[in-house]
């Protein structure tokens, strides 16, 4: 598996998104575990311990997934795509791209901000900075849905925090204008409750974030699709348990655990079967 050249932003909108999750998360996972965690939980008790390896486990995955999401490359390879293979049915779907200006396999697609053809690619994310496609799919799926359950772990914790532990500090007409327009944050306030009040807004924001893409993607996911073929006629709907095997590989039942469990996907990315099998 190839490794990217350069996985750093190449547009600024990129790299502002990339410092939400990637610098960002961090940062609060510190204050989550330093600040919130002692204050629910009884040092060196069990739901202490419980939560604080949970904690880990999600940290771990976020980024572990969105790393392996930014380095593994799924542009189209310059030497295999000089020519298509033998045989009509092979043949179909190649075509000519006329900024590379190469033949580029079934359902690649040229990036503007990547420069390249991205094999069976699904769509540029800003927060990893890098085309989603054949190699990564499955990094971008599992980074998100991590996400969603450390954002939901984290919002549980943070809202009994900060509305039931120190209630008498937050509940006020002036808490919800600072999350509503969090500029307020610069002019109103002392300093450790408004850094406490981002670090809140910006867990809301990650679960807002990662429900969005769950809800738009898992569907096209379960369809065999890719964003640029949802809601076009297809042949690459293979049924759920194909469909799924195409994105999570051959062992998708485990992949879940850490991205660092191999998993073959059962296509090389520049050949396609076509053969139309019923849905499970």
């Amino acid at each position: 598996m190839k490794v990217r050249r350069n996985p750093l932003p190449r547009r600024l909108v990129d790299a502002l998104c990339y410092l939400v999750i990637g610098v960002f998360l961090p940062i609060v996972f510190i204050f989550e575990i330093i600040v919130v965690l002692p204050a629910i939980h009884e040092p060196g008790g069990f739901l202490h311990t419980y939560t604080f390896l949970m904690a880990m486990f999600l940290l771990f995955n976020i980024k572990s997934n969105m790393i392996a999401c930014m380095m593994i490359d799924t542009s189209v390879d310059s030497e295999r795509s000089k020519e298509p293979p033998e045989g009509a049915v092979e043949r179909h779907g190649w075509r000519h791209c006329s900024t590379c200006d190469r033949l580029a396999p079934p359902r690649s697609w040229h990036c503007k901000v990547c420069r390249v053809c991205i094999l069976k690619r699904d769509h540029h994310c800003l927060f990893t900075a890098c085309c989603i496609g054949q190699h990564n799919h499955r990094f971008f799926m599992c980074f998100t849905f991590y996400l969603f359950v450390g954002s939901v772990y984290a919002l549980s914790y943070n809202s009994y925090y900060m509305w039931v532990l120190n209630g008498a500090t937050y509940c006020s007409w002036l808490t919800a204008i600072k999350l509503i327009c969090p500029m307020f944050m610069l002019v109103i306030g002392n300093f450790w409750t408004n850094l406490q009040l981002l670090f809140y807004s910006l867990n809301i924001l990650a679960l807002l974030y990662s429900i969005v893409i769950l809800i738009y993607h898992v569907p096209i996911v379960m369809r065999g699709e890719v964003c640029a073929e949802s809601g076009k006629e297809h042949n690459y709907n293979k049924g759920v348990y194909e469909n799924l095997q195409s994105v999570f590989g051959k062992r998708m039942h485990l992949v879940l655990i850490s991205p660092l469990v191999k998993s073959e996907l059962p296509s090389d990315g520049y050949s396609w079967s076509t053969e139309t099998k019923k849905n499970s």
